[in-house]
């Protein structure tokens, strides 16, 4: 070997000894000084040593608030002073680590324009409300939302490390009067305890992370001491305005709860910063399957550049993008809003446009507590009895042949069917598509169509209107029809005519029904839940 190879060996050889570091992985980004990248810090705070800037106690204990200490930051515009001055304003609380993000000369930044208040704030706006997903209606006990069949929304404080000027809970998040104190908490714990039907729990508030560090282990415990607890998620926006806060000890306490899932809250791809990335890291090396929740903002995010950007950063964090909400009809949200077709154009710019997996699903979150119900761009052109007509992102129609013949699931076999979980009163629309019933009355429907008849006329029968085989509002469901081959004949009935005795008891296949304001009546064998939804 002449010496310029010797050297190239000997350089492969050290290239083979050093430690190999992923430069593409954010959490690992490093700054020209050589150390883990760090955001920017505004003027006021240059002189406060990292070790204090990276305490999140300290970063809580040092919020900005009112209006001179904002104005030292920032340069205020007069609608900014007058929402800063407004008596009444939601609270306003920003910790120095985010507030520093913001440009203090762009009145348009979009991290600034999310927790800096504004006097378009106080105007009102047509179908404004306090409470515009009726969280409250459906609260069995203070703080507990319990809307959908198996889950449940448990509100621990009503506190957050800084407060979203949109926020959907501003009637109690940031007032100490309106927290939520162990009592309460206990008496959600009883609630969920009595209620086997409830399988996951959203812990969410106000932002749990904010509450002292045993405490919030306390609730965990108490949530993992339920044996139907099968998952616990913990919605937050701590990462985000208090990223210090992930630390190893919250972490390792957190480990020791799975199954255990964390949502969080970017609605900018400016605000996945170094320290995020870092802290994000923490929360997937510790098991938490991450996801995110963004809100449509006009003026922050209504833009579907935006929001490519926003998501591939969110996947390079290991960060799955979950919903996309419509914004909340809640006061001092007005001007935030945007038309429902500025959420489907975005859809319609990531759908096929990016990966799969980075596009969140639009939902509006159903005003006077319907839950959220996805909205999304109709790919589905047209469909006859044997295909569908379908079209992609870039407009490219094409046809799915269905099959002629299909042969169908047997529930009288399937363990799953035969054990299914129970949903007293919410199996809504797949109550109908599994033959519970075949119609859905709205509140007052009887009521309206007997027209002021008080009494039940000769010819009022309801047995008239029970389907054969098929649950109904009223009554029983009647035997389902026969199934007999072709020329058969059943006690002298022609082929598809019903024997004269065929509304008896309904048989063993027969799907549950009920009458209105009623509960589902279970299977020979299956358990009852009580109105509390407790089995008996």
């Amino acid at each position: 070997m002449n010496e310029q190879e010797i050297k190239a060996a000997v350089a492969a050889q050290a290239a083979d000894a050093a430690p190999f570091v992923n430069r593409r992985d954010p959490a690992r980004t490093l700054g020209p000084d050589g150390l883990p990248a760090r955001s920017r810090r505004a003027p006021k705070w240059a002189d406060v040593p990292d070790e204090k800037w990276d305490d999140w106690r300290w970063q809580l204990s040092n919020r900005v608030n009112d209006l001179a200490e904002i104005e030292d930051i920032l340069e205020l515009t007069d609608d900014e002073r007058e929402g800063l001055s407004a008596p009444d304003k939601f609270r306003v609380d920003i910790t120095p680590y985010f507030i520093s993000l913001i440009d203090p000369k762009d009145p348009t930044d979009p991290i600034r324009r999310q927790v800096i208040p504004t006097g378009r704030e106080q105007q009102a706006f047509t179908a404004m409300m306090e409470d515009s997903l009726a969280e409250d209606r459906h609260s069995p006990v203070p703080g507990l939302v319990h809307r959908y069949p198996d889950r449940v929304l448990m509100l621990v404080t009503t506190q957050c490390a800084s407060y979203c000027r949109y926020c959907t809970r501003s009637r109690i998040v940031g007032d100490p009067t309106q927290n939520f104190n162990r009592k309460e908490h206990e008496a959600q714990l009883e609630y969920l305890r009595r209620t086997p039907q409830v399988r996951d729990v959203l812990i969410s508030g106000g932002d749990g992370l904010t509450l002292a560090p045993k405490l919030f282990e306390s609730i965990l415990r108490g949530l993992r001491e339920i044996p139907h607890i099968e998952i616990i998620r913990i919605g937050s926006r701590v990462p985000v305005f208090l990223p210090q806060r992930i630390d190893d000890e919250l972490c390792a306490m957190l480990e020791q709860y799975h199954p255990l899932w964390i949502n969080l809250h970017f609605n900018h791809p400016d605000e996945i910063t170094p320290e995020v990335s870092r802290a994000v890291d923490r929360l997937t090396r510790a098991g938490l399957p991450v996801g995110n929740q963004s809100v449509l903002l006009a003026g922050v995010n209504d833009c579907v550049h935006i929001q490519r950007g926003l998501v591939h950063k969110l996947v390079e964090n290991r960060i799955r993008p979950y919903y996309l909400y419509q914004c909340d009809l809640v006061e001092g949200s007005g001007h935030f809003r945007t038309p429902v077709g500025k959420g489907l154009e975005i859809i319609e710019g990531l759908r096929g446009h990016t990966s799969g997996y980075a596009v969140p699903t639009y939902v509006i979150d159903a005003p006077g507590g319907g839950g959220k119900i996805p909205v999304m761009p109709n790919y589905l052109i047209s469909y006859s009895d044997h295909k569908v007509v379908l079209r992609n992102y870039e407009g490219y129609i094409t046809t799915y042949e269905e099959p002629p013949t299909y042969e169908r699931h047997d529930s009288a076999t399937c363990a799953y069917c035969q054990h299914e979980r129970p949903e007293p009163g919410q199996s809504g629309v797949l109550g109908l598509l599994e033959g519970e019933r075949m119609w859905i009355e709205p509140k007052g429907f009887t009521e309206i169509h007997s027209r002021g008849n008080t009494e039940q006329h000769r010819l009022q029968d309801p047995s008239k209107w029970v389907p054969y085989g098929v649950g109904a509002i009223e009554g029983q469901a009647r035997e389902a029809s026969p199934v007999i081959g072709s020329g058969e004949l059943v006690d002298g009935a022609s082929n598809g005519t019903p024997p004269s005795h065929a509304m008896g008891t309904p048989g063993p296949d027969a799907k549950p029904t009920f009458g209105p304001g009623e509960e589902p009546r279970p299977r020979e064998g299956e358990p009852t839940a009580s109105a509390h939804g407790e089995l008996l």
